[in-house]
């Protein structure tokens, strides 16, 4: 009996069943600690204020603990903040040196746009010009920090303003570089017009940038004491802070309120605090973009190799020596496929570009260099080999019968290529070291697309969610307060993973019941 079940498998099937359950569970796994550990980061705290034996107190977040072997609390870590005050975020305390911890409700938590977060009690608001209301200093202080931020946006329209100016300043550099490369007939006075409107340009232009200056110096003079758990006062600029909210006297609505908007502001916002607060958006932006620019080359130029493949090619050794190829390259390390496109891509083909449509803007390289276009062609490449495997084996699946019959062409066929497209996608999605050679950068100063002619910009360096895991992860100075951004990254880039893999089983479920045929 034991003979027979060996002979026919079965053991097998049970070794498969339970590698894929382990490997199943391992992936809940990993969705379940970084949901944990990136969706409560979210959350407004409680401030803890811990009294010490020697007498001193300490504010903070409780951000973990160590249990003893019993179950007995070891060591409290407080998250403290106060960055530029202590030098440290966080701070391990052991149990036994804490008298005792209590939740004081006039705590305050302001987010700043540097040295983190403070954690203090307010003491005295100091306003030049910014008229405000309020029955109590707290009200006093939200209302003067509303103020400061409507002005605020008159500095960011101001900087908008600049940016367009820039831009028109950049468009006529390079006219002027043209014309006297080409140093044609006509070329000096042409250029003297321009220099004069660069001119122009440049002097309403410093006068924008005095003008956003003497604003912000101005709203900088508003400013808010706070004092620490020790009583040491800080002043804080007004303009320094993002948001301020006493979690400890919140309810849970407006917990609630806080949380909806601390998620918009990581989904539309832009990062700040050297990527480890704030938002991502440009690093969606740019993650999508780079998907979808692939995804032009990837689709047509996988789908049509494997149609020649197994459609067209007459059976050889050439043609199995091609698939022999195509699996290897399915295997080869992304890092590679990297080094390949810094080498053929940029180096190759975006050096020739320039030698042969931009001369005059040289060495200064404009598709020579990483860019988007350049680091989604070398993505094509990784996704290829999986794009031609599963475009294969879907045309090899249909019976020559019913190739034969019109009716039956395509459902099969598609819904499988769509499959393999969409993992190949989701796959290269995830991928960060062909890009860390290819265009991707830490901070984007401008969009891949944007509202400035011609709209589409590929040769623009961009942003991803994958690189910025590993720049916020191991090239932050201060890894401990970074780690929360690492798990809310890395959750969005699962949750576009997931998404794509969706997509895919929802694509195949509809055309199978679209399609399907039926036997009698």
């Amino acid at each position: 009996m034991a003979r027979s079940v060996f002979k026919q498998g079965e053991q097998m099937v049970w070794l498969t069943g339970a590698a894929l359950s382990i490997s199943l569970l391992s992936t809940f796994a990993i969705i379940v600690v970084v949901m944990v550990n990136g969706l409560g980061y979210f959350w407004p705290g409680n401030v803890a204020s811990a009294t010490l034996k020697d007498g001193s107190t300490v504010l903070g977040e409780i951000a973990d603990r160590e249990d003893t072997e019993s179950g007995e609390v070891f060591r409290y870590q407080f998250k403290v903040g106060n960055r530029d005050l202590y030098g440290a975020d966080f701070r391990w305390i052991d149990a036994s040196d804490i008298v005792a911890i209590e939740y004081p409700a006039h705590v305050a938590v302001l987010e700043r746009r540097e040295f983190g977060n403070f954690y203090g009690f307010p003491r005295e608001l100091k306003l030049r010009n910014v008229p405000v209301d309020g029955s109590s200093d707290w009200e006093r202080l939200i209302g003067a920090l509303e103020n400061v931020e409507t002005r605020r946006r008159g500095v960011d329209a101001i900087a908008a303003r600049m940016s367009a100016l820039n831009l028109r300043l950049e468009s006529m550099r390079l006219e002027v570089l043209e014309l006297r490369y080409e140093q044609g007939r006509g070329a000096e006075p042409r250029i003297a017009a321009l220099e004069a409107r660069m001119a122009d340009v440049r002097a309403e232009f410093d006068a924008e940038s005095a003008k956003a200056s003497a604003l912000l110096t101005e709203l900088g003079k508003n400013v808010a004491v706070f004092a620490d758990a020790a009583g040491e006062t800080k002043d804080i600029a007004l303009t320094a802070i993002v948001r301020s909210y006493r979690p400890n006297s919140m309810s849970v609505f407006e917990k609630m309120l806080a949380y909806a908007e601390r998620v918009r502001e990581l989904l539309w916002e832009e990062p700040r605090e050297s990527n480890t607060e704030g938002g991502l958006f440009p690093a969606i932006f740019g993650t999508v973009n780079l998907v979808l620019v692939m995804s032009l080359f990837c689709i047509p130029l996988g789908v049509v190799a494997a149609v020649y493949l197994q459609e067209y090619a007459a059976e050889g050794f050439l043609v199995r020596l091609v698939r022999i190829a195509v699996f290897n390259l399915a295997g080869v390390p992304s890092i590679v496929y990297g080094i390949f496109g810094l080498g053929f891509f940029i180096y190759g083909i975006g050096g020739s570009i320039d030698r042969l449509f931009f001369p005059e803007r040289l060495p200064t390289p404009t598709f020579g260099t990483g860019g988007i276009f350049w680091a989604s062609l070398t993505l094509a490449l990784l996704t290829v080999p999986v794009v031609i495997v599963a475009t294969e084996e879907a045309l090899a699946a249909i019976p020559k019968g019913l190739r034969e019959a019109s009716l039956s062409l395509g459902a099969t066929k598609f819904q499988t290529i769509i499959t393999g497209f969409v993992l190949a996608t989701a796959r290269a999605a995830g991928e960060v070291a062909p890009l860390m050679i290819t265009g991707v950068v830490k901070l984007a100063p401008t969009l891949p697309i944007d509202g400035v002619f011609p709209f589409v910009h590929l040769e623009r360096k961009f942003m991803h969610l994958g690189f910025h895991i590993y720049d916020v992860g191991f090239q932050s100075p201060n890894v401990e307060a970074a780690k929360p951004m690492v798990y809310i990254t890395t959750l969005l880039l699962l949750g576009i993973v997931v998404l794509l893999s969706l997509t895919a089983i929802l694509l195949r479920n509809t055309m199978q019941k679209r399609y399907a045929t039926k036997t009698f």
